[in-house]
């Protein structure tokens, strides 16, 4: 055994240890708050920050973040909140039963996984991680241990993925061959989307630059990347990873898709010329074994036509536009007696439904598998636009992640 693979397999066994050795599931009351801790707290951070104070009987304890800023932030929205600019601090905290991890793309597989090790229940925002063996790491330490795993993947709490699968299960829909969607978006004339202005007091001294950039080669600080780390490709997934991963699980989900067999993506940096290294326009094709042609569009530069999906079947058409009702229409030569309807099944609130979980024991809405298939999807896509070529599963597996 060499030293790398002994090193491996004792962090590896020490992990699994930690999970084996932490007590069975606390039984809540009905009163009983659930306390929780935050790992990153940025811009999408700060979102969830706003959803889990919303959630009854729960309460914000502690959250950690790289930057002084936004532990100053924290104690401003949460008055006695205990902030730390190291993880494991609050991994350590014996009394907090769940973690929510938005630290940025690159570092959430660190996060996760010794979320796990430290016995708490994890929502881990999407995309699940910034590569494939990153992925398989995860789904492993979920798999090997009984916490409960949310995804932050909002669109299968919606109500047209209950009224989807229904309609399916009903056969209203006929065997499906083809799925379009898209994502569009458009911001001012020489702002590119996602850029936002470094702050003031975003120094070396206020932050931890080594804890962020997680193994990737030292460097001077850099705060421009700090702040616009979704630009670079070592860490960030691109839009593929902040909008097209919903899209694509919520089909998965609903059509009840494994992995795609190969993945094509086109496109380049045509809205904004600012330095980006991630595409701002992009056509995905992915295929799947079942016979089925999925394609995704995304745009920065029109905001027309926003977000969608639209499942072909035989027998007829969906069409589901996050946040509204998902919409049927028969196709007459094979469903002559069919009328269109509107979905009336209501949204659930995601955070609340991985709260609820952590209650009961029961699976989330978007659990660690559908997390690990739908990064797939993502990580199999980017690899296609980064190599210039279709890529299969087969392939993208065998590839080494560079920076």
């Amino acid at each position: 055994m060499t030293d790398q693979t002994r090193r491996t397999f004792l962090k590896q066994a020490a992990i699994g240890a930690a999970v084996l050795a932490y007590p069975s599931s606390k039984v809540f009351g009905a009163n009983d708050r659930v306390r929780v801790g935050m790992i990153g707290v940025g811009d999408r951070g700060n979102d969830l920050l706003g959803q889990i104070r919303n959630v009854p009987n729960v309460e914000l304890v502690a959250m950690a973040d790289v930057y002084s800023r936004r532990r100053d932030q924290a104690k401003s929205k949460v008055p006695g909140i205990q902030t730390f600019d190291d993880y494991r601090r609050l991994l350590d905290m014996k009394d907090i039963d769940g973690v929510i991890v938005a630290s940025p793309l690159h570092i959430h597989a660190r996060h996760f996984v010794d979320t796990l090790a430290s016995g708490k229940d994890l929502y881990a925002e999407k995309t699940m991680t910034w590569s494939i063996p990153e992925a398989d790491k995860c789904l492993a330490a979920a798999k090997a241990s009984d916490r409960v795993v949310q995804i932050g993947l909002q669109h299968e709490s919606a109500g047209a993925t209950a009224d989807a699968r229904q309609w399916i299960k009903d056969g209203w829909v006929g065997k499906v061959t083809q799925v379009e969607s898209w994502m569009s978006r458009n911001t001012p004339h020489g702002k590119g989307q996602w850029v936002r202005p470094v702050p003031p007091d975003c120094t070396e001294q206020n932050v931890d630059w080594k804890a962020f950039l997680n193994g990737r080669p030292d460097r001077p600080f850099d705060p421009y990347k700090l702040i616009n780390w979704r630009l670079f490709w070592e860490f960030s997934g691109g839009n593929c990873a902040e909008n097209m991963v919903h899209q694509i699980a919520w089909i998965m989900s609903v059509l009840d898709l494994p992995l795609p067999s190969s993945a094509y993506m086109s496109g380049g940096v045509f809205s904004e010329k600012d330095g980006r290294e991630v595409p701002d326009t992009i056509a995905v094709t992915l295929d799947f074994p079942k016979d089925i042609d999925v394609t995704w569009q995304s745009t920065f530069s029109n905001k027309h036509y926003e977000l969608g999906d639209r499942i072909l079947g035989s027998d007829g058409t969906m069409e589901h536009h996050f946040g509204e009702e998902l919409q049927y229409w028969p196709e007459k030569t094979n469903r002559p007696g069919g009328e269109a309807t509107k979905g009336k099944t209501h949204d659930q609130d995601h955070m609340k439904n991985w709260v609820d979980c952590v209650r009961t024991r029961a699976t989330p809405n978007a659990p660690v598998e559908l997390g690990y298939r739908s990064a797939l999807a993502v990580h199999m896509a980017n690899l296609s636009y980064r190599n210039k070529k279709r890529m299969t599963l087969e392939d993208a597996k065998a590839i080494t992640p560079e920076y």
